[in-house]
């Protein structure tokens, strides 16, 4: 069935356009929704669906009460809900505020009641810190489909909101708020999107960054127990990141100093400081969580997922290594300069490789700010045997970001698809980003499927397209093929090192082997697993 307005006669677009008036308004049992049909871009926007009580007051740092408690009746669904506050703000804005817990369900507007279609649900990146659904517009992922898919995306609490840790907040709340956040809103996909037309047992999740790390997390949740909530499972860039248990001093500094900026130290218990900060103002957590920040001058992204003993109960590392996790079919991938520019952002200045007095030492610092326990004589034996500073002709800034890039981000792309393929005999797929016009840094490959009106060249608008109809194509039946001119079949890992994956380079998308210089790098990182609290 064609499923967007442009490619319909004029008697059949018509038939459509009553179809989605339809589909345009959906009832559910806690309110009614009416999205916005575009008949230019043939697609309807349900946005701003609440699907969660606003997590405020007594909601603080516990889990999202959801679906919503309370009848919401007529709602206007036009328009973007608040954004989750970010960690860096100072108070709630124009478009983020603590009642954010929304999410987008964009749809064909050609999709008639009885259709059952694949559901694409995306976590956006930003470190856990930072970010919005409104970042990521449907039209590219939609409409450049050659099936017809439904495309969720979903805004979760961030930073101090999100993933404060600490004993006080275990004994006395919820951890990982901002994960379980999204936990809700994939059980909300499962009890509601058939109302829009989409198919609950035929559900990937996807994400970028830390959204690529909520995938991992949510595949290795409740000890890896298949609940249902997902069929199939992407990752753009996923971080292996440190992730410490809530009773680490680590974390208890971080809740410690965060209470205290916030009004709420010297409290007689914990849970009299958990009943403070619950009683605060938005404006004293976001300004205490800003300041937080400010004064951890070596890590970019502190507040953060930890281990729970609830949903998170074990590591990626040891978890895919011991078969906890859920068991579907995978892509991920990175890019191949997922290391640069990170360690020039921070303001300490014996942490950021591009100080004009910067040492092997201060690469360690850089590493060791985001790694909270690397320990020097690891960095040592890493610089040694894997990563020479004359392999990177002198330059400090190289070395650091070569191994940020690889220790966080491309060897997990490795690991999960190799371990899964070679371990647990799934079905997985692996890419590699490249592009010198584009850039290949962090976050680059996003261009293809969210800037909807950017004008590339010729190459890279193949490119583009190529990678939107194998992301999409995996979604709808679980191989990633694209019927772009010139596009190549795409082979699943073969190789417990994660090969074969498809290299993704504007003018040349082939197929290439992970080599077994990078494969030895990425066992000695997961070998430090214990270590890095990876």
């Amino acid at each position: 069935m064609l499923f967007f307005a442009p490619l319909l006669g004029i008697a059949a677009y018509r038939v459509e356009l009553t179809r989605a008036a339809a589909l345009s308004t959906v009832t559910l049992d806690y309110g009614t929704f009416t999205g916005y049909t575009d008949t230019t871009n043939g697609l309807i926007y349900f946005r701003g669906i609440r699907y969660a009580d606003p997590p405020v007051g007594d909601l603080r740092w516990q889990a999202p009460v959801s679906p919503p408690s309370s009848d919401l009746g007529d709602v206007d669904a036009s328009e973007f809900g608040f954004a989750c506050i970010d960690a860096t703000q100072t108070n709630s804005g124009a478009t983020t505020d603590e009642d954010c817990l929304f999410l987008n369900v964009y749809v064909p507007i050609a999709t008639t009641e009885t259709d059952a279609l694949p559901v694409l649900v995306f976590f956006h990146g930003g470190g856990f810190e930072s970010g919005r659904t409104s970042e990521y517009p449907p039209e590219n992922i939609v409409l450049s489909s050659a099936e017809p898919l439904i495309f969720v995306t979903v805004d979760y609490r961030l930073g101090q909101f999100g993933f404060l840790g600490g004993t006080a907040v275990h004994d006395n709340g919820d951890l990982n708020a901002g994960l379980l956040d999204q936990k809700a809103a994939l059980e909300w996909v499962q009890e509601y999107v058939d109302q829009f037309s989409g198919n609950p047992n035929q559900v990937t999740i996807w994400g970028q960054s830390a959204g690529a790390g909520s995938v991992v997390y949510h595949l290795i949740g409740d000890g890896g127990t298949n609940t249902d909530l997902f069929s199939q499972a992407m990752g753009d860039s996923p971080p292996f990141l440190y992730l410490p248990n809530y009773t680490d001093t680590f974390v208890e500094d971080l809740f410690t100093q965060f209470a205290s900026l916030a009004g709420c130290g010297g409290q007689s218990s914990d849970e009299d400081t958990m009943d403070c900060l619950r009683s605060a103002s938005t404006k004293h957590l976001a300004t205490a969580g800003s300041k937080t920040l400010a004064n951890l001058t070596s890590s970019l992204y502190p507040f953060g997922p930890v281990t729970d003993d609830s949903y998170i109960q074990e590591r990626p590392v040891d978890a895919f290594t011991n078969g906890n996790f859920v068991r579907v079919p995978l892509l991920f991938g990175s890019n191949t300069d997922e290391g640069a520019n990170w360690s020039a952002e921070l303001p300490n200045p014996s942490a950021n490789t591009s100080s004009p007095h910067a040492t092997e030492t201060t690469v360690y610092n850089f590493l060791a700010g985001q790694f909270n326990t690397l320990t020097s004589a690891s960095f040592q034996e890493a610089v040694a045997q894997y990563y020479p500073l004359a392999d990177y002709g002198g330059s400090l800034s190289l070395q650091g970001q070569q191994m940020y890039g690889e220790m966080r981000y491309i060897c997990s792309a490795v690991m999960i698809t190799g371990v899964a393929y070679d371990a647990w005999d799934l079905t997985t797929y692996q890419y590699r980003w490249d592009n010198p016009t584009l850039g290949s840094t962090h976050g680059d490959e996003l261009v293809a499927f969210f800037n909807e009106t950017i004008v590339f060249d010729a190459a890279d608008a193949q490119l583009a397209a190529t990678m939107r109809q194998y992301w999409t194509s995996f979604v709808t039946s679980g191989t990633p093929v694209s019927n772009v001119t010139g596009a190549i079949v795409w082979p699943a890992v073969d190789d417990a090192d994660g090969s074969s994956r498809i290299l993704l380079h504007p003018g040349n998308v082939s197929i290439e082997t992970v080599s077994d210089d990078l494969s030895a790098r990425c066992d000695f990182w997961h070998g430090l697993a214990s270590e890095l609290y990876t």
